[in-house]
């Protein structure tokens, strides 16, 4: 994480106290601040927000705060050096571990029982280093293949479906420029929505499963890197230089290209930003490896937001209790039902899928994402990320454009993960 100057961090937090802090009022209720960086998810949060005021402590008044992601963390980290942290607010997996360890977050182990309506993922993604939970589970997600029925009818295909292999991927692809000139898969250089996942499909890792080590010298993570990137060599599959003007999701919905990877927390706002679409697209399960160096081919990468207090908040106890009813079935319920992001709490899924009713025709949830828990990975996260992670995209980015090979930008790679990594466990 890219640290703010001192003076400026004391500044912001000076103009943030107000708007961040809770405090009391001339209503002799507490009130609290709830900052989160997506808009979509603003009326779900808030729904459950009043669920507690009016279930659980009619004396507390929670207020959702919207900021954008980028100044989202300037300011969490400005107000978390002088102690004026939001009441409530989210925390990502990339950012969690910084936070935990520096004593920013309070400590919720004892809280709820996590290990009752949670998977494993959920679980690790609101845990520290030291194992201690420190969030609240918020939500899951997958990535799928998002793809244009008109254009695979149009070249005369069948639609993707869990048979489908990275050949098929091609085959597809090809056949449709063939038929309409437009784009096939559209290979983004993402990690998440990109070249992660057929890492983890061939058998490889990002990195090792002690987090320890980056997974960059195994045949099956170099093999899959090296497919992942060469595909922008075929016609049918833009080059990242198209991608810096148009992202894949913007080349799809205007019916440039056929296939591109989303995330599952993308897909209801889609389906409400492109009424004319509506219909003429659906989502599948990810293509497997056809020939993986280990394991069955089978991966997508798993996400997930935690709600999260400060550790030394002067409403601490009141935001704690808060903490509680997030975790508990009803309020996951609501944030489900609102169509927000996927429950964390198992067996809700279904509440999310029920949010698409709004909609004549329905996605392929069930099948393209439900089923794809089964064989989740977790996202790639260690406590020296922040170090690490934006040298990785400058140097995949690198051997994109061709101004280092890709053998030698992997080596780079996994240098510089160990090197960042074997710091931090230093340090600790």
């Amino acid at each position: 994480m890219k640290r703010v100057p001192r003076m400026l961090a004391l500044l912001l937090a000076a103009v943030l106290i107000v708007s961040l802090a809770g405090c009391g009022s001339s209503d002799g209720k507490t009130h609290l601040t709830f900052q989160i960086w997506d808009v979509g998810q603003r009326d779900g949060m808030q729904a459950m927000c009043d669920a507690y005021t009016a279930n659980v402590n009619p004396d507390v008044v929670i207020e959702v705060q919207v900021t954008s992601w980028s100044e989202y963390w300037t300011k969490l980290e400005a107000a978390a050096e002088s102690n004026t942290l939001p009441d409530l607010f989210w925390m990502h997996t990339d950012q969690i571990l910084y936070y935990s360890e520096f004593g920013m977050l309070a400590d919720v182990t004892d809280l709820f029982p996590y290990e009752e309506h949670y998977s494993d993922i959920s679980i690790s993604n609101a845990q520290g280093t030291d194992g201690r939970m420190y969030g609240v589970p918020k939500d899951k997600d997958n990535i799928c293949l998002i793809y244009n029925k008109e254009m695979f009818d149009a070249a005369g295909i069948a639609y993707p479906d869990e048979t489908w292999t990275w050949t098929d991927l091609e085959t597809a692809s090809q056949a449709i420029y063939d038929a309409t000139g437009n784009y096939g898969y559209m290979a983004y250089n993402d990690e998440q929505l990109g070249y992660h996942n057929f890492v983890y499909q061939n058998g490889g890792c990002i990195l090792t499963e002690d987090k320890t080590k980056g997974g960059f010298d195994l045949e099956a993570t170099r093999e899959a890197v090296k497919y992942y990137v060469n595909l922008q060599s075929y016609d049918w599959c833009p080059d990242q230089a198209y991608f810096a003007e148009t992202t894949p999701g913007t080349a799809f919905f205007s019916g440039k290209g056929a296939m591109f990877l989303e995330g599952s927390w993308n897909l209801l706002a889609q389906m409400s930003n492109y009424p004319d679409m509506v219909g003429k697209w659906d989502v599948a399960v990810l293509p497997a490896a056809p020939d993986p160096v280990e394991g069955d081919g089978r991966a997508t990468i798993s996400n997930g937001l935690t709600y999260a207090t400060g550790a030394h908040g002067k409403n601490l106890e009141i935001c704690l209790d808060v903490l509680k009813y997030f975790a508990d079935e009803e309020a996951q319920r609501i944030q489900g039902e609102s169509g927000a992001a996927i429950p964390a709490y198992e067996g809700l899924e279904d509440t999310w899928i029920s949010a698409f009713d709004q909609f004549d025709y329905q996605l392929d949830l069930d099948g393209a994402i439900m089923s794809q828990f089964d064989y989740c990975v977790q996202y790639v996260n260690n406590s020296a990320r922040p170090k690490w992670k934006s040298g990785v995209v400058d140097i995949m980015t690198s051997i994109y454009n061709g101004s280092v090979d890709i053998d030698t930008g992997l080596d780079n790679i996994q240098n510089l993960i160990n090197t960042e990594t074997a710091k931090k466990l230093a340090d600790s």
